[in-house]
């Protein structure tokens, strides 16, 4: 009888400490598994293709890893838009493919590296979530520009949204300030 009770508790003992290291590295896996998920759909969806200045390198132009998700270079100044909108052009793109002109004016592609003064650093996962979703910058200022697919914000569920918004902050954060839109002509 004794050693059953000391089996019993042994047993006891093991199944509460299992149950509270589950408890304890759960929401670690969890954080995992929503960063990797936010990385499958940052690269799936080609958030880089615009949002990472491109460099022509050996076979062609391509994102410049260096500058991964960092926006529109501040050193690559556009100071108006094209006139575009005679004949079948509507838009154009710079070199960098992270400035867009069009009859909206100019957009530039934001830094979306945790950089707290010139990135994502200082937004809390609501106003991410919140701008994409009113496709407003911090979920209730100035519209998003063209080319910012809105339906990102009106496909992805507030768990993909989450998981992007994760990823991004385990990015290195790179201090690159974007200008703000310029007006059109």
């Amino acid at each position: 009888m004794r050693l059953l009770l000391v089996c019993l508790i042994a047993l006891l003992g093991i199944g509460l400490s299992l149950v509270l290291g589950e408890a304890e590295s759960e929401p670690g896996v969890a954080a995992q598994d929503r960063v990797a998920r936010g990385r499958y759909l940052v690269k799936s969806i080609g958030c880089a293709d615009c949002h990472s200045p491109w460099v022509m390198g050996p076979n062609g132009p391509h994102p410049d890893p260096d500058r991964d998700l960092s926006g529109h270079p501040a050193d690559l100044v556009i100071e108006a838009p094209l006139a575009l909108g005679e004949g079948p052009w509507g838009l154009a793109a710079s070199r960098t493919m992270t400035a867009w002109s069009g009859p909206w004016g100019v957009s530039f592609t934001r830094n979306l590296t945790p950089d707290p003064e010139t990135g994502l650093g200082e937004w809390s996962e609501d106003e991410f979530v919140a701008t994409l979703r009113n496709m407003r910058h911090r979920g209730i200022g100035r519209p998003l520009l063209p080319p910012m697919p809105p339906m990102y914000g009106q496909n992805l569920t507030d768990e993909d949204l989450k998981s992007i918004y994760a990823y991004l902050r385990t990015i290195p954060p790179v201090k690159n300030r974007v200008p703000t839109p310029l007006p059109p002509r």
